[in-house]
């Protein structure tokens, strides 16, 4: 008996047959040497079939010296039909437990054995999937167990040597690895044969199948089960390439819908719960949590839970887990997700255990939810309804926490946009202040309560108007067209309201540039200053009062000073002399201070200084130095005078820049502790013959240098100092009067530095 290659020619012709060359092609149909054996079909269906065809060029060989001629061709024939159908049988299934359990049922009963196994490896050849068929049982999912026969048993042997085996008799070969069931009293022995299953030469398995019998099994049943596993091979990889494109199916579905039902609302507490809804659908289990990670503490805390059985529910919500402490913890601090099939022999068990005490924990599995690549948080199933976590699950469980981050995140961003618009509506609505909100042009867009109560207008009415239409507005602050608040300057000024009525508020205009919904916008405060200019007017009508009052007294003590010199034995009696001092400086204190209130007033008032003549700088400096010198030490301070005798005239009103140096240094001694140092001093700067005075005292705050120099202002340096707050503000006014600028800052050695600068005079042909 032969077998021999043939290709078809044109129709109703013989066939001829090809050369020896085409035998590992798909060439054409496979013609026997004796006609009517096998049916159109069969011979078509076993050229598709190179292990079918080596497998009957064995068994013909094997039956040729030993059968005769008719009984060898039944025996070719039945086993050529075998393979036929080992072949349809395999072509309808891919489902990859199915595949195993037919594969492994058709080795069994095609050699009339009782029991056998097929193991499944991966790339790695690991045991991914197995089934057990004995005495028509099957079992699945014993991956585990057969582990041990892959390390030290026969399957082991064929996985490792890629061959082939016999074994008549499993008693006297060691590759069969006895078990308490191989005892004589039991099964005893046996005999075996296993054969690797390949595909496009990798090694996917390896078929086990076993007869009660020993040297019941022989060559030919070897032959014959390993033409079965090249069948299955490419059955096997059929299967698990279904199982994969299935399992992307499952979880690209699971993603798509978790996407459309996490992502659809910015409700924190509903994201929450849909991720959990999503899930459940997903992975069909009873219980799923949620833990964010709060990060100044160092913890999770479980946000939302969902159970399957409401009569498994527990106050879970609000509970923490220190990061790195149980399941959840350790996920939280290295990033992986992690699957537990056999919870109860798990260290994690307890801790577990006690978060969830109505459940029955067979399996958990927890995934990171993630953000921008930072962990936040924690996923948690538990108990799937089948027997464990499929492969699958926890790239599910992984991608709905990929997703939940980002909508997590949007949700809590959502809600913080919405605490802080909330707060700024408040803010904005009930502030004590009329608050505008315009555009670049001076639109007015938005106003709140206090605006409408203030100025009268319906709302309506006042957003028709523009900023200038209430208000005059300070161009020389804010610059032309706004320009200096587009830079991002807040400005400042005074100014006076417009009423629906005409009145006329004086105001303090507050205005600084703000972004509203990605737009440039002007808010402008507009604080009602009437009371403090009704303040203003008490205290300059106070002080024009004080002066006055005491002007006429004040010289009639001076005038009694100056008799009392002339009468008084002062060189005989120093007891009389010091008194005299005294009084004389006291006096010239008080007629410092009410000069300085009426320079205050008309300089404020806008009058010019009319007193200004060619003036030496040293002489200034002097007359202030020496009328300070009592004062310096009193309190044991250094007081220098370091101004150069030959520096050029200033044009100035002697008596004003005098009483400005004056209080400089009176200023300096207040504050500067005993011992300490005080200089004055005075260079050429440009056009200017610049002042200055330089204690070592506390120094000034950096945030009071804009105000030091305002009407009854005062540092706040030294709380046992008394005073008006007029000194400094009289400095200013005068400093300025004279054209000069005047400053103060805390150099890096400390104390204070009070610089002002003063015209120098013109030459003498332009005086």
């Amino acid at each position: 008996m032969r077998a021999e290659r043939w290709l078809p020619t044109q129709p109703g012709q013989a066939w001829k047959p090809t050369s020896p060359e085409g035998a590992a092609t798909l060439a054409g149909a496979i013609k026997l040497a004796k006609e009517g054996w096998l049916s159109r079909e069969e011979q078509i269906v076993l050229c598709n079939t190179g292990s079918g065809l080596k497998y009957v060029h064995q068994v013909n060989a094997m039956n040729m010296n030993s059968q005769p001629e008719n009984h060898t061709s039944e025996s070719t024939k039945a086993s050529l039909e075998l393979l036929y159908r080992v072949s349809r049988e395999l072509a309808t299934a891919l489902d990859l437990p199915t595949v195993l359990q037919r594969v492994l049922s058709l080795s069994i009963d095609t050699i009339g054995a009782i029991s056998g196994s097929i193991i499944i490896l991966d790339e790695k050849e690991q045991p991914v999937e197995s089934a057990i068929i004995y005495e028509d049982q099957v079992q699945h999912h014993i991956t585990e167990k057969l582990k041990s026969t892959l390390e030290k048993g026969l399957a082991g042997w064929v996985a490792k040597n890629k061959e082939s085996v016999y074994i008549a008799d499993t008693r006297e070969d060691d590759r069969w690895l006895l078990r308490p069931h191989d005892e004589e009293s039991e099964t005893g022995a046996k005999s075996v044969v296993a054969v690797p299953i390949t595909a496009r030469e990798n090694l996917v398995g390896v078929i086990t199948v076993a007869h009660p019998i020993p040297n019941y099994l022989n060559e030919n049943h070897l032959a014959l089960v390993q033409a079965i596993a090249d069948q299955a091979g490419v059955a096997v990889i059929n299967a698990r390439l279904y199982d994969e494109v299935k399992s992307q199916a499952r979880v690209m579905t699971a993603l798509a819908n978790s996407a459309k039902m996490i992502t659809s609302t910015l409700n924190l507490d509903t994201v929450l719960e849909n991720i959990l809804i999503q899930i459940n659908k997903a992975l069909q289990v009873e219980a799923v949590a949620l833990a964010l990670i709060n990060p100044e503490k160092n913890e999770l805390e479980y946000k939302a839970i969902n159970y399957d059985d409401p009569s498994l529910e527990v106050d879970l919500v609000g509970r923490q887990v220190q990061i790195g402490e149980g399941l959840i913890g350790w996920v939280a601090r290295n990033g992986k997700g992690k699957t537990i099939n056999d919870l109860k022999n798990d260290p994690h068990y307890e801790s577990i255990s006690n978060l969830h005490p109505k459940i029955d924990l067979k399996a958990i599995a927890c995934a990171p939810i993630r953000f921008h690549g930072n962990i936040i948080g924690v996923l948690e199933v538990i108990n799937p309804r089948g027997d464990g976590f499929e492969e699958d699950a926890l790239l599910v469980l992984s991608g709905i926490g990929s997703l939940a981050g980002s909508s997590i995140q949007n949700a809590q961003f959502f809600e913080d946009l919405k605490a802080a618009h909330n707060r700024y509506h408040d803010l904005f609505e009930n502030s004590a202040d009329p608050i505008i909100i315009s555009d670049f042009k001076g639109n007015i867009l938005e106003s709140n309560y206090k605006t409408i109560k203030t100025t009268g207008y319906t709302h309506k009415k006042l957003h028709s108007l523009t900023i200038k239409d209430i208000h005059n507005i300070n161009w020389e602050t804010v610059g032309r067209n706004f320009d200096d608040l587009a830079t991002g300057k807040t400005c400042r000024y005074e100014s006076t309201l417009v009423t629906s009525d005409q009145t006329n508020i004086p105001i303090q205009v507050n205005v600084h540039p703000i972004n509203i919904a990605g737009k440039p916008r002007l808010e402008w405060i507009l604080q009602d200053i009437t009371e403090r200019k009704k303040l203003d007017q008490l205290r300059d009508d106070l002080t024009s009062m004080v002066y006055h009052d005491l002007r006429s007294p004040l010289s009639n003590v001076v005038s009694s000073l100056n008799v009392m010199e002339a009468l008084l034995p002062m060189e005989k009696d120093q007891e009389i002399k010091s008194l005299f001092e005294i009084a004389t400086r006291s006096t010239q204190r008080i007629q410092r201070l009410t000069k300085s209130l009426l320079d205050i007033n008309r300089l404020e008032k806008g009058q010019p200084i009319t007193d200004q003549e060619p003036v030496d700088p040293y002489l200034l400096a002097k007359n202030a130095y020496q009328a300070m010198i009592p004062h310096a030490e009193n309190k044991e301070q250094e007081l220098s005078l370091l101004v150069p005798k030959d520096l050029p005239a200033v044009m100035a009103d002697q008596d004003m820049i005098e009483r400005v140096l004056i209080n400089l240094l009176q200023n300096a001694i207040k504050f500067t502790p005993s011992r300490g140092k005080i200089e004055i001093g005075s260079k050429v700067d440009k056009e200017n013959v610049r002042f200055w005075v330089h204690d070592t005292g506390p120094g000034i705050d950096p945030d009071q240098k804009d105000r030091i120099f305002d009407k009854f202002t005062r540092a706040n340096t030294d709380k046992r100092a008394k005073g008006l707050g007029l000194g400094l503000a009289f400095c200013r006014l005068a400093v300025e009067g004279h054209g000069g600028e005047i400053s103060v800052e805390t150099p890096p050695e400390g104390g204070s530095l009070f610089t002002f600068t003063i015209p120098l005079a013109p030459p003498p042909d332009q005086n």
